[in-house]
């Protein structure tokens, strides 16, 4: 039986013509997507629990990381509520404001990605 060598230096479609053995090509690295943070800004007009609420539907809290991140947003202006991929931190901060604005509230969110 013949001895077969293979040369490394050899690319896919040459070693494939010489041998007759397809060889898969080598996938592409893929990054990890960037990262956005949902920020919610404070207000002086919407009521605290409606912010507990929108924490609770919009983001899937219990009712302790709500307050928290009420007060947060009460003391210091503004809080981050969850920190997603580009289309779903948009996509909540749509909400938010949507739902914000059919109950007459002027809740504002902001999207900004992570560095």
């Amino acid at each position: 039986m013949p001895e077969i060598k293979l040369s490394l230096t050899m690319g896919n479609e040459q070693f494939e013509e010489a041998h007759g053995v397809a060889v898969a090509p080598s996938e592409p690295e893929l990054e990890k997507p960037s990262m956005y943070q949902v920020v919610m800004l404070n207000d002086d007009y919407t009521p605290m629990d409606f912010v507990i609420e929108v924490l609770s539907v919009f983001f899937s809290m219990g009712l302790e990381s709500c307050t928290q991140i009420m007060m947060a947003v009460h003391t210091q202006g503004k809080a981050v509520c969850g920190t997603y991929t580009k289309d779903v931190a948009q996509t909540k901060a749509a909400q938010v404001m949507e739902y914000a604005k059919e109950n007459d509230h002027p809740l504002m969110c902001d999207v900004q990605r992570l560095k």
